[in-house]
């Protein structure tokens, strides 16, 4: 057991605390505020506190974690190595960072609290994260931090038996369209013939021929490729399907369709099933709600995990809704043009409400990227898209995380748009 020392105890140091400790570096820890029981502790221990006690191994602490509410904070980035890194500490301290208030400030993202410009699609713009503007949107640095940090305790208590946490692969489908031409009713697939007509897209019009008289498989309904890789390769894998009317963002099948509830059903007796409430649901307990109960009811089973369509998360309210619903895990944070750790962690952890200065029980899964970033935002070849991929996972692989990655069903269709695509997912999971 590692005893932190320091002059007082904050939901929030226990919160980041418990992150670097427990859930990265799988150390258990306890604190104290009392100075008698810290010397007689026999074990290895640390201070984090404004000034040490003596010679043991110090951690001058930031005010960050001993405040409440939300504060604009001016912060200068350095590096430790190679490592960008901010908050320093100062000569006496063992470290040169104080890392525990830094990594609170970016895994509770509070400058998605403070004024911000939101994207067209009202999110928090990447651009404007400290981790895209220092560019370490990358690097998962709360990790790296985290292991930088214990090789100075390795040094610091050579006898303490540190255990090893193992890298994890979580692959993660979006279902926003299950079928590309079938099962649209009359209205969309009158309409879809005459578009293509109009638009001149005679291979588009072949196909959708094709595929509605059932001459041809429906070019999106890749479930069973997917579950084969899954259960060949034992990829842990989740389906997030879209079940919200239609709008102009939200277009899946009709979740009254039969068709559509037997594919969801299928999918559920070989993998888990996630909500992806849709594009306005983000801000509406309602939407939220009734996407719930219809998916529930769908699959008869309890759904517990989420992803947000477009990932579209506005922090707190996204969360407290999906909080008071009862959902235990959450999947979006990522961003949406840019691929990297939004959060700079690639650890699960608890999202921390600023509002009410708590830990929740919402667990966030962080994303490491997303096939749509990589082609459409990035413009990568191929090539260059395994290549990043590659070095993501190899980053995540480098501090033991959870590697986690987002395809849509569609892009293993090998259509026009995603040819070489399915060679890249089963690159990525496997």
């Amino acid at each position: 057991m590692l005893l932190v020392y320091t002059h007082k105890i904050t939901p929030r140091l226990n919160y980041i605390f418990k992150h670097f400790f427990v859930r990265i570096l799988q150390i258990p820890i306890t604190f104290t505020t009392k100075v008698d029981e810290f010397v007689a502790h026999n074990g290895p221990k640390i201070t984090y506190s404004k000034s040490p006690l003596g010679s043991e191994f110090f951690i001058r602490s930031h005010t960050l974690l001993f405040e409440q509410g939300i504060n604009d904070i001016d912060i200068t980035m350095s590096n430790w190595d190679d490592t960008p890194c901010f908050f320093p500490t100062g000569e006496k301290s063992s470290i040169p960072f104080d890392i525990f208030a830094a990594g609170f400030y970016l895994i509770t993202r509070i400058e998605e609290y403070l004024p911000h410009v939101q994207d067209e699609h009202d999110r928090f713009p990447a651009e404007e994260s400290l981790a895209v503007k220092n560019d370490f949107i990358e690097k998962p640095v709360i990790d790296i931090w985290a292991y930088k940090f214990l090789e100075l305790l390795k040094q610091k208590f050579p006898n303490y038996e540190y255990r090893d946490k193992k890298f994890k692969l979580i692959s993660t489908i979006d279902v926003d369209s299950a079928f590309a031409y079938k099962h649209k009713g009359i209205v969309r697939t009158i309409g879809g013939f005459f578009n293509d007509i109009f638009r001149f897209r005679i291979f588009n019009l072949w196909h959708r021929i094709l595929t509605v008289f059932n001459f041809e498989k429906d070019p999106f309904n890749t479930f069973k490729e997917i579950l084969k890789i899954k259960k060949e390769h034992n990829v842990n894998t989740l389906f997030f399907f879209l079940i919200g009317d239609y709008t102009t963002y939200d277009k899946n099948i009709s979740s009254t369709n039969l068709k559509f509830q037997a594919l969801i059903k299928s999918v559920a007796d070989y993998a888990k099933i996630g909500m992806h409430p849709s594009y306005f649901s983000y801000k509406s307990f309602e939407k939220l709600k009734k996407e719930k109960t219809r998916l529930e009811n769908i699959i008869n089973t309890p759904v517990t995990f989420s992803r947000q369509h477009y990932l579209r998360l506005s922090i707190p309210e996204t969360y407290q809704n999906l909080i008071d619903l009862e959902i235990q895990e959450d999947y979006t944070m990522g961003y949406a043009k840019v691929v990297g750790f939004r959060a700079s962690t690639c650890t699960p952890f608890y999202f921390y409400d600023l509002d009410f200065e708590i830990q929740t029980p919402l667990k966030i899964y962080p994303l490491a990227f997303m096939d749509g970033t990589l082609k459409d935002h990035m413009k990568l070849s191929n090539e260059e898209s395994i290549q990043k991929i590659m070095q993501l996972k190899n980053e995540v692989k480098e501090v033991n995380g959870t590697f986690i990655s987002l395809f849509h069903n569609d892009t293993l269709s090998e259509n026009n748009n995603w040819k070489g695509w399915s060679t890249i997912y089963k690159l990525t999971v496997i």
